[in-house]
Formats: C-alpha cells, sequence, structure tokens
C-alpha cells in the first residue's frame, strides 16, 4: 500500500506514535548524554579549583613540602568525601588529604610537562574516577624541585547527580508527552476541518442539493476548489449541449418513423415489429447518451419516490391482472446515478415482471456497503440455459411473448455502465423469476 492510500487519520496516528515512541526517547538519550558531560566538564572546572588552592597553600622548605593542618577546600578535609588529593615528589608519596586516609590508591604516574595538567578518566580498583594531574616546580632560595600534585573525584557522584537529573527528566517527559499529544490532536483536528467541509459539500453535490462548491478553504485547497467547480461546470454544460443536440435528433428520426410506420410497408407484421424495435433502439440510446452514458458525476438519487411512481403507473396499466406488488424499500436508500436511469432500469424489469406474473410482484431493496434491488414475480420463471440468451439484444422466451426483447438488453447494458451486475436466478417464495439488481459503493455515503 502507497503513502497516498492510507487513510489520514492512520497517517496522524503514526507521526504521533514516532514522536512518543521515538524522537520523545531520542531526546531523552540526548539531554542524559549532554547533561553527563556538563557533569564531566563541571568536575574537571572544580578539581582544578581545588588543585590552584593547595598549590596556594604549599610550602616548601629545607625538611621538604609543608601543608597546613587544615586546607580551604571542605571536600578534601571530609574522612567520607568522594573527592582526594595527594602530593608525590620523586614518585613518593609526601602528603595526601584528610579524605584520603583510608583509600589506598597508587595513582598510575602521568608523563607530563612541568605547568601542563592532565584530566582523564582512570579506574583504580574497579572504581571509576576522574583524575587531574598537574606537574609544578617548588623552589626557595637554596633550591628547587618537582613535585605531582594529583586529584580524583570518584565517578559514582557524577552518576547519582545523574540518576536525580534522569528521574525528574523522566517526569517531565511524560509531562511533554501528553502536551504533544494533545496539541497535535488539535492540530490534527484543526487541520482536517477543511478537507471533512470540503467533504460534505461533494457530497452534498452528489445528492443533488448543491449545484457547486462554495465554502472557504485554505490556499492549499482554493486550487482543488476551483477545479471541482470547474468539472461541475463543464459536465453540467457538456450535459446540456447533448440533451439539446439528441433532443432535435429524436424529433428528426420520429418523422421518418412515423411516415414508415403509417406506410403500406408497415402492414406486414414483420415490417411493423423492425419499425417497433428500431423506435425502442433509439429512444434507448439516446436516453443512455443523454444520461448515464456522458454523466460523469454521479449523484445520489432516493428510491423510493421513483419506485412509487413506476408501481403506480404499473397498477393503472395492468389492471386488469389486479396485480399484488409487495415493495421493501427505505426513505433512506439511494441509487448512486442518474434519475432517467433508474427509471430505465426498474421501469423495464417491474414492467417484464407484471407481464409475467400471474398475480404477485415482489420488489426488495437493500443497502450497506453495496446496493442490491431485487424483483421477483409468480410467473413461470426463466429456464437456466435461457438466461445468459435472455439479456442478448432482440431476444425472448416462448414465455414472455410480450415482454423482454430490447428491454432487458436496455437493462443489461445500464447495469454494465454502472459496474453493477444482473443476475437471474428462480424465486425460492414466489415460485417465479428473480432479477437481481446489484451496485457497489463501497461504503460510500
Amino acid at each position: 500500500m502507497v503513502a497516498s492510500q492510507i487513510p489520514l487519520k492512520v497517517r496522524q496516528g503514526f507521526i504521533l506514535v514516532f514522536v512518543l515512541l521515538v524522537a520523545l526517547p531520542i531526546l531523552f538519550f540526548s539531554i542524559g548524554k549532554a547533561y553527563y558531560a556538563s557533569l564531566v566538564e563541571a568536575t574537571e572546572k572544580t578539581l582544578e579549583a581545588h588543585l590552584y588552592s593547595l598549590i596556594s597553600e604549599v610550602d616548601f622548605t629545607e625538611r621538604g613540602i609543608v601543608m597546613p593542618s587544615t586546607i580551604l577546600a571542605p571536600e578534601l578535609n571530609r574522612l567520607n568525601s568522594d573527592t582526594y588529593a595527594m602530593i608525590y615528589r620523586d614518585d613518593q608519596p609526601v602528603w595526601h588529604s584528610e579524605s584520603a586516609v583510608n583509600v589506598n590508591i597508587v595513582p598510575h604516574y602521568i608523563e607530563t610537562k612541568a605547568g601542563a595538567a592532565d584530566f582523564r578518566r582512570v579506574e583504580y580498583k574497579n572504581t571509576i574516577y576522574w583524575q587531574l594531574s598537574l606537574t609544578v616546580i617548588l623552589n626557595n632560595i637554596d633550591q628547587s624541585e618537582h613535585a605531582r600534585f594529583i586529584l580524583l573525584k570518584r565517578n559514582d557522584a557524577l552518576l547519582r547527580l545523574m540518576d536525580g537529573f534522569k528521574q525528574t527528566l523522566v517526569n517531565w517527559m511524560y509531562v511533554m508527552g501528553v502536551a504533544i499529544a494533545g496539541l497535535m490532536a488539535i492540530g490534527f483536528v484543526w487541520s482536517a476541518r477543511p478537507l471533512q467541509r470540503l467533504d460534505k459539500e461533494i457530497k452534498a453535490v452528489e445528492s443533488g442539493d448543491i449545484q457547486q462548491i462554495k465554502g472557504l478553504y485554505p490556499v492549499e485547497l482554493q486550487t482543488i476548489k476551483s477545479d471541482l467547480n470547474l468539472l461541475l461546470e463543464s459536465q453540467q454544460r457538456q450535459k446540456e449541449r447533448y440533451r439539446a443536440s439528441l433532443s432535435d435528433l429524436a424529433h428528426a428520426l420520429k418523422t421518418p418513423l412515423a411516415v414508415l410506420k403509417s406506410s403500406p410497408l408497415a402492414n406486414d407484421a414483420d415490417a411493423q415489429e423492425q419499425l417497433d424495435r428500431i423506435n425502442v433502439m433509439i429512444e434507448h440510446q439516446l436516453k443512455r447518451a443523454a444520461t448515464g452514458a456522458s454523466d460523469t458525476w454521479k449523484k445520489q438519487t432516493a428510491i423510493k419516490p421513483v419506485l412509487d411512481s413506476i408501481l403506480s403507473a404499473m397498477s393503472k396499466v395492468y389492471r386488469e391482472k389486479d396485480i399484488i406488488f409487495n415493495s421493501a424499500v427505505s426513505d433512506k436508500d439511494y441509487f448512486l446515478g442518474d434519475k432517467t436511469d433508474l427509471l430505465e432500469l426498474l421501469g423495464n424489469l417491474i414492467d417484464n415482471a407484471c407481464k409475467a406474473c400471474r398475480s404477485q410482484v415482489d420488489i426488495q431493496v437493500i443497502q450497506s456497503k453495496s446496493l442490491s434491488i431485487i424483483i421477483s414475480d409468480d410467473g413461470p420463471g426463466v429456464p437456466e440455459n435461457k438466461r445468459e440468451s435472455l439479456l442478448t439484444r432482440g431476444t425472448r422466451l416462448d414465455t414472455y411473448e410480450s415482454g423482454h426483447g430490447v428491454g432487458m438488453a436496455i437493462v443489461s447494458d445500464l447495469v454494465k455502465s454502472y459496474h453493477g451486475l444482473l443476475t437471474i436466478s428462480d424465486s425460492e417464495l414466489l415460485g417465479g423469476a428473480k432479477f437481481t439488481l446489484e451496485f457497489n459503493y463501497n461504503g460510500k455515503k
């Protein structure tokens, strides 16, 4: 399935799911990494501050390096601290902070130039530390020598801060997720409103309530609106031209036919039958060209009024037979096409049923995702081996001598023009023939 075939609501759902399940976790991970990097950078700055504080407090005498009993950095004076300081001379420890009293660590020797600080991540006894080391030159009047200052901070301290930050971040991510979902839902609904209004107007055009789309729409939909209106206007003009031209053609043909029918040639039964057939075929083709065949924009036609008018006419035409008509049709049932075509379909089928029946004709309309029209009679029925030939133009059955012929071919052609299906079977209830028309509208209403 291509993207254009996916419903709009489904695509909006995909976007929302992507934001909540992909974008937000990526954002969470990125913020977490950035925060941890900022903690490492802050650790380096803190250790640098402690380092320069130690250097300022060191006293180099003849006895060697001397440090005050209490130094300025409070973290280095606590026994339970996670920050340690050490001073080495000739790779031998000469001083350590109070915080490193119970810490048995021998830092790695890192060769650096005097005055060049080195900050890195190290591991001692399966514990991760951040280490800052600096070699300085201590001197007095009599001598000078190198001393290496080393400061360590446990990575656990950073991880504890990181855990607290992650918990806070998760809480805010939940709030952001709900807020984003709500805002996107509002945005989706708001952006879909013009499409819903356009769809509503198109359905109104189909049902015949309006002739043009007149609503106000965003710039993106103005072109579609204009194109649809041009299509409607073009179709209406074309249909009117067809009707005018074909009406003239009908009048032009009727006069020669009337002359032929009144001529001595028409006294022959076969010639009269052929003239009648020509007349019916011309009328049918003209109707078909003027309505269904040229109607590219099909409208909804209510079935019940059309059916009621046909049954009223048939009850008068076949008054002698006193036919019982049973119709099951709802006011909401519709035919997606031209009213003239519906009259042609129902008129031919019901007329044939009236000719063939003994006393009863049933009409049933069923509509859901498709439209089914079932017409049954209590006549002799149509033999199975004759059903296909009945739809061939000009064919009649012995049991239908007064009907069918061109009429059934008209019905067959119209059904095909609407991509429908016509089937002939036996009526289980009445025992005669059953004609079923089926049109698939794909749930369009």
